[in-house]
């Protein structure tokens, strides 16, 4: 009788312990191709903000490439940011972003011209906002609107408004309907570049 109690418990045991060895060796065995994309990622976005560097189509052995022939690591000069230099000098500065969204963080580049003060783009290679409504940033109909932009000088160097409100040249329109992405992503534009612009003075 008491075998028969402790069958269930035994046989519930060994499935769970078989499923869970097979789930955790899965996931071994994927996390250096998870990381790879992840990288790869990163280094698309690098390229999309920076001037005449991305291209559609490319692949991702492509991207790397350009990515390790042309972009310069963060340093004390460029305050942080990646840098694309050009005959010694930095042609374009691409400024990490990062900050909490409403659902999860948000982390995505802010490309600066050489000025310091022009935007050349915007891209982000992680964030999980609602799809169809905050995660809407992440296309180029959000995005391109950025390019071309001057940083203002307050503390506020990019402002959101409502979408068909007229805008001035360092404003962008918000995503419609997606209020709580929308200033929290406006706050994390501001509090980065703001720092940013400290470091490289």
């Amino acid at each position: 009788m008491l075998e028969k109690r402790w069958y269930p418990v035994l046989y519930m045991f060994i499935v769970t312990f078989v499923f869970s060895s097979v789930i955790i060796g899965f996931s071994f065995s994927t996390r250096s191709l998870v990381d790879a994309n992840a990288k790869i990622a990163f280094e698309q976005a690098v390229l999309q903000v920076l001037p005449n560097q991305y291209e559609d189509g490319m692949t991702k052995q492509q991207i790397h490439q350009r990515f390790t022939e042309r972009i310069a690591q963060p340093d004390a000069q460029s305050g942080g940011a990646y840098t694309l230099k050009e005959n010694g000098g930095i042609k374009a500065y691409a400024v990490p972003i990062e900050g909490r969204g409403f659902w999860a963080p948000i982390k995505g580049l802010v490309g600066v011209a050489e000025d310091k003060k022009t935007i050349t783009g915007i891209a982000f290679y992680e964030q999980n906002e609602t799809p169809g409504l905050g995660a809407e940033i992440a296309k180029p109909e959000f995005r391109d609107q950025f390019a071309g932009k001057v940083m203002a000088v307050t503390d506020k160097p990019v402002k959101f408004r409502r979408p068909g409100e007229q805008l001035g040249e360092s404003e962008v329109h918000a995503v419609t309907g997606a209020t709580q992405t929308s200033v929290r992503l406006e706050r994390i534009i501001n509090d980065n570049l703001t720092q940013w612009r400290e470091k490289v003075k």
